[in-house]
């Protein structure tokens, strides 16, 4: 049976799409059916590959999606591989790279362990989010790091109720509300002033976003506990975004639920090593002096 790899890659970089050459010629030597986004496909100039759409079909029967790009484009590439229960696996290639699990300078190393199924697969809690106007959902949506409740324009504070298991907890003017996973806890959680949590840890995250209150302080809460942001009609309408990616607006009287979602993302892992080794490459802290082990 043909083994096949969905790549996702950032094109407009000269350097990914250097390294995305040299991806697709050597899974290819290797025999392996690689399918790229039409539309990347052209960009890259790449032919003889099994060109997709990007719809959320894209993964079926892929044994991984492979990304080269920032965490906005593993978000992407999220969207694809979470209804098909596909690994991804990210090359960072942009700034920050929470969600990747190698660097540029890995991408050789990479690739042979992708032809070995030298990896892991690590589960990662989602999102289901739930948009209610006059008790009756008109929309559902999920998300892998965030979803945000923000005010629509700057002119106006945001006012909302905010709930969770189905008490009212408090009243926030506010420019808005994150509820995160741990995994996004290092996304725009983290901006808004919300604690780093540990990707193993089950919970759910609870940020207000500018709030005018004396109780206003970050939340985290049970994974099987319900967050709920109730829209009201002396502030601002607001939008929902979940990652960052799809929105809508919410008018006055719009109430979003937020729960632990049923199906979560896997990540690949080719590396056996802590969380906090993470937090250190990517914030740059400082940890000179540290001898390690018991004092």
């Amino acid at each position: 049976m043909t083994r096949s790899v969905l790549l996702l890659v950032h094109t407009g970089r000269d350097a990914t799409n250097h390294a995305a050459l040299r991806v697709v010629s050597r899974l290819q030597e290797a025999g392996v059916d690689v399918r790229l986004l039409a539309t990347e496909a052209k960009e890259l100039g790449i032919s003889g590959i099994t060109p997709c759409s990007g719809e959320r079909g894209s993964a079926a029967g892929a044994e991984l999606v492979l990304v080269l790009g920032g965490d906005g484009t593993i978000l992407r590439a999220a969207e694809m591989a979470r209804d098909a229960g596909v690994p991804l696996l990210g090359v960072n290639h942009g700034r920050v790279g929470f969600l990747a699990e190698a660097e540029p300078e890995d991408l050789e190393t990479t690739i042979e362990q992708v032809l070995d199924r030298a990896y892991t697969v690590e589960e990662r809690m989602t999102l289901d989010v739930t948009v209610r106007i006059n008790g009756d959902a008109v929309d559902t949506g999920w998300a892998l790091n965030e979803c945000s409740v923000e005010k629509a324009s700057r002119e106006r504070m945001l006012e909302l109720v905010v709930e969770i298991d189905g008490r009212p907890l408090s009243r926030w003017g506010c420019d808005g509300v994150v509820a995160a996973t741990p995994t996004g806890s290092t996304a725009y959680a983290f901006s808004a002033g919300g604690p780093v949590v540990w990707p193993a840890v089950d919970a759910l995250l609870l940020v207000p976003i500018s709030a005018h209150a004396l109780f206003a302080r970050p939340l985290v809460a049970a994974p099987t506990s319900v967050l709920a942001m109730e829209v009201l009609p002396t502030g601002a309408e607001a939008v929902v975004a979940c990652d960052g990616r799809r929105t809508r607006p919410l008018p006055h009287g719009s109430r979003v639920e937020v729960r632990r979602g049923v199906s979560p993302v896997l990540l690949a892992r080719t590396r056996a090593r802590p969380f906090t080794d993470t937090l250190v490459e990517k914030f740059a802290l400082p940890v000179e002096g540290w001898r390690g082990g018991s004092r």
